[in-house]
């Protein structure tokens, strides 16, 4: 599918207006619940000294930004990210390097209780809970101008990876019934979503009440579900009402996290309405492909450290992580662009990391 279109991909993204290193601020959000949220965001900059390196550790490779710079006086599309069961915002920080070039302002957070420093059981047990993030995350950046720039309300998308894949299609209207992947899991039950049901709260009946409400955003015009977990949850109808643009990008070879893409993406496929809905199959990505880049050596590194953890670098198919998130990017950018109807000219600077 994507031998189909890559010519034309290549073309578009060699078009790309660059913007120079983008801005990034980081904030703590509490709401009134006291809920804290970690949240960053990159944004197109005025200001391009003391450029520094971000989401960087002795495994993974970070990315360039001007801490505290002053936003641009333009409007621009707003893309909000959602990391995956115990990530964090870093693991994306790749996508939003390349469309903060592009004159995105992209914000991504830390979801309390499913990210790496924050495994509390209670809050992990809301799963709920991870839509509103990403709608308070919308509420802070339209509404905080001078610290981001403006954005452009018709042009707001989200992107989510694995757990986060799930929190986007929920954020595009879909409607998630414990019961229903409960039943599922009961034919699948090594599958890797299937084993996480009590540490997501997804057995407990005090909360159904919960359930029923609607966790949409009508503010989002199009979805981006990485390699998402957790599908079978959601019901038929709901998928077939969606209305918005949705793509679907699935790992071609996972044999790691136990995610089959024919039961997690594919059902989401099979019911979404054609309305710019496409699922693409990513030869060789591993479910952990879609994270950041990872240092030579940080395979053995992260086993000595945390054994068996290593597999997060690990890829498949004779292709490189490098290899596999070039094509992702040029995907990505080209549904979003497209979704959005979001004009620009030029190229971008930070696919040399990918090659």
């Amino acid at each position: 599918m994507f031998v189909k279109i890559s010519t034309v991909l290549t073309v578009l993204f060699f078009s790309l207006t660059a913007y120079a290193i983008p801005g990034f601020r980081q904030i703590t959000l509490s709401d009134s619940q006291h809920r804290q949220l970690n949240v960053v965001v990159w944004y197109p900059a005025t200001s391009q000294h003391s450029a520094e390196v971000v989401a960087e550790n002795k495994a993974f490779f970070g990315v360039k930004v001007v801490r505290d710079a002053y936003p641009t006086i333009t409007t621009h599309p707003l893309l909000v990210l959602s990391h995956g069961y115990r990530g964090n915002w870093r693991n994306l920080s790749w996508i939003a390097e390349v469309m903060a070039e592009q004159g995105y302002i992209v914000a991504a957070l830390d979801h309390p209780g499913t990210s790496t420093f924050d495994h509390d059981p209670l809050e992990a047990g809301k799963l709920w809970q991870r839509p509103r993030d990403i709608s308070a995350v919308i509420n802070l950046v339209t509404g905080s101008p001078e610290l981001f720039g403006r954005v452009d309300p018709q042009r707001i998308a989200a992107l989510g990876h694995s757990l986060g894949g799930w929190t986007v299609i929920a954020l595009a209207g879909g409607r998630f019934v414990p019961s229903r992947l409960l039943k599922n899991c009961r034919h699948q039950i090594l599958r890797g979503d299937c084993q996480l049901v009590q540490q997501l709260g997804l057995t407990d009946h005090e909360t159904r009440q919960r359930w029923r409400k609607d966790l949409s955003d009508p503010r989002i015009k199009a979805v981006v579900s990485l390699d998402p977990g957790l599908a079978p949850g959601f019901t038929a109808d709901s998928l077939r009402h969606i209305s918005i643009p949705v793509l679907l990008l699935a790992a071609g070879s996972d044999h790691l996290a136990q995610l089959p893409s024919s039961q997690e993406a594919g059902y989401l496929a099979a019911y979404l309405p054609a309305k710019g809905d496409a699922l693409y199959i990513i030869h060789g990505a591993t479910h952990f492909s879609f994270m950041q880049l990872c240092k030579p050596g940080a395979t053995n590194l992260i086993d000595q450290e945390s054994p068996g953890e290593g597999i997060v670098c690990r890829d498949g198919g004779g292709r490189s992580r490098g290899d596999i998130h070039r094509q992702l990017i040029l995907q990505i950018s080209q549904f979003l662009n497209t979704a959005l109807n979001y004009p620009f000219s030029g190229r971008g600077t930070s696919l040399a990391t990918y090659q």
